[in-house]
């Protein structure tokens, strides 16, 4: 269809329209607030330091809960674990408000009510995250990320200067009032959204079984991995700007509240064309290109911000480094969500954003120190440097291209009907498949093999092996384990389309007259005589 590559295609979905609409309202809100803390913080702290730990108060939260979060997303509701956050970030922001009304608010407090709305976030975020994938189908989610992002950063072309002058006519108390009210936008729409959740016949995975499955997935899942570091990379070096946008409005340029909101204004616009021209640059550049372009002109920004001491020239730069950021992070959130099923995108996003904002909450402190030390100029002008190099890690960690792999369930698996009567959480489980193979086909079976051993761990197999015959080398057997029989037919289930054609290839190898034998097997330990004898006692008793 010829608008699939529209940039505004996902709003045919009327759910996605409607909390779109909401997170704007909401996001819009966000940003008024963060104006008054960065400021309030400005204005009663003399530490640089203090002032960049205001973003990573809010980005540490992230880094440390997210894939918590993850887990839960993948295992509950999403719909109701984002009401959740939402109903938390609402109390905590009216205790902020009335803290700061009475002017209870110190240094600390104020990094600490910052933190408790970044726990919000973080809890928030891979629900959310996820849910577009609910709302959306695959080929507009690129653009339905990326319209996200301009969600955001249309608010964060005008809300930065809006908070600026609420702060400057009415005191940070009135910003914060205002990011309290604007969650009711976002409860509503979520109260009225009636998400279709596909019924799981298989029990729920513990908390810490899902936590480690998501790890598992993710560190065996390479193109997954660059994303990480180069989001890592990237928010470590980038953060730079934004943590001390604060500073440069205050001292090297010589404004005050207005002039730091209107600047913070200059960079969501630069985002919102960063957004609107990320499928013109998807479909000229490579993944790769537009990353690097990215991290150059990230760099290229801050250069300009540190040496120039008109909000007239600051400003412009800016544009380009929101540009830049949303390019960058939506592009990393699209090949994310584009290379992993539904079963585990929470806790892979969460993964990404563990990462990503880790590197923002360190690169904040990192440049707020090296501003206390050296004055904000010269930090700016050392995180370009880091930027550059951020880049140039694309020589040997270079980001893969989209792949249009189906990751929808295979379903071709079956459980098995057995004569023993094994219950869910029986085992281990052993599993054996023989495959014949000729000596011409060794090479290509062991290629695959080593592809299906990645498949196997990833989806929760563990000390997987092949073994050769030694008596008849044409045969080969795959083993593996799974600590109980619910473990191994959750494996099985979690196989998808794109993984089809590993195991077609497989049985086209195999020279057998019939299918490869699966052999599925119970360990059972021996028991010593002494043993036995205590046994048939308790039986007998």
């Amino acid at each position: 269809m010829p608008d699939r590559k529209s940039p505004l295609a996902p709003f045919r979905h009327d759910i996605f329209r409607l909390i779109w609409g909401a997170s704007l309202v909401s996001n819009f809100g966000a940003l008024i607030q963060s104006v008054g803390a960065a400021w309030m913080m400005a204005s009663i702290s003399n530490s640089a330091n203090m002032v960049a730990l205001v973003q990573a108060s809010t980005s540490l939260p992230i880094m440390l809960f997210s894939l918590a979060s993850g887990a839960l997303a993948d295992s509950f509701d999403r719909r109701r674990i984002m009401l959740s956050a939402q109903c938390f970030m609402l109390v905590v922001s009216i205790s902020l408000t009335l803290c700061a009304w009475y002017g209870l608010i110190t240094p600390w407090l104020l990094l600490f009510f910052t933190f408790l709305i970044g726990c919000g976030t973080a809890l928030n975020n891979p629900a959310w995250q996820a849910s577009v994938g609910d709302m959306v189908p695959r080929e507009d989610l690129p653009a339905a990320v990326a319209l996200n992002s301009m969600g955001f950063n249309i608010t964060r072309s005008v809300g930065p200067a809006v908070g600026g002058a609420i702060v400057a006519a009415a005191g940070a108390a009135a910003a914060f009032a205002a990011n309290a009210g604007s969650y009711l936008a976002l409860i509503f729409a979520l109260l009225r959204w009636r998400p279709v959740v596909p019924a799981n016949p298989l029990p729920r995975e513990s908390f810490g079984r899902a936590i480690s499955a998501g790890f598992r997935y993710v560190s065996m899942s390479p193109n997954i991995g660059k994303v990480l570091l180069r989001g890592f990379a990237f928010g470590l070096s980038s953060s730079a700007i934004l943590a001390l946008l604060p500073l440069v409005a205050r001292d090297l340029v010589a404004g005050g509240p207005l002039t730091y909101g209107v600047l913070l204004g200059c960079f969501g616009v630069g985002a919102i064309g960063g957004a609107l021209g990320s499928a013109w640059a998807r479909e000229r550049f490579s993944s790769e290109a537009i990353v690097r372009m990215a991290f150059a002109g990230f760099a290229t920004s801050a250069i300009i911000t540190a040496v120039s001491g008109h909000a007239a020239i600051t400003g412009p730069a800016l544009f380009l480094a929101g540009g830049c950021w949303v390019l960058a992070l939506s592009l990393f959130n699209t090949t994310v969500q584009l290379s992993t099923p539904r079963w585990v995108v929470a806790r892979a996003l969460s993964l990404y954003q563990t990462t990503t904002f880790g590197g923002i909450a360190g690169g904040s402190w990192l440049w707020g120190t090296v501003a206390d030390m050296q004055g904000a100029a010269n930090a700016l002008l050392w995180a370009a440097a880091a930027m550059l190099a951020g880049g140039a890690l694309g020589l040997r960690y270079g980001l893969p291209q989209f792949e249009s792999l189906n990751l929808d369930p295979l379903n071709r698996f079956s459980e098995p009907q057995l004569p023993l009567d094994l219950k869910p959480r029986s085992g281990p489980i052993v599993i054996l498949i023989d495959y014949e193979i000729a000596e011409e086909d060794i090479q290509t079976f062991l290629t695959a093999m080593t592809e299906r051993r990645r498949i196997r761990i990833r989806d929760g197999a563990g000390q997987w092996t092949l073994m050769r015959d030694l008596e008849n080398p044409t045969v080969w057997t795959e083993t593996y384990h799974v600590p109980t029989w619910i473990e191994y037919v959750r494996h099985n289930q979690r196989r998808t389309q794109a993984d089809a054609e590993n195991g077609d290839l497989l049985r086209a190898l195999h020279r057998g007259a019939e299918a490869p034998r699966v052999h599925r097997m119970i360990e059972r330990q021996t028991i010593l005589p002494t043993e036995y004898e205590r046994y048939k006692m308790d039986m007998h008793h």
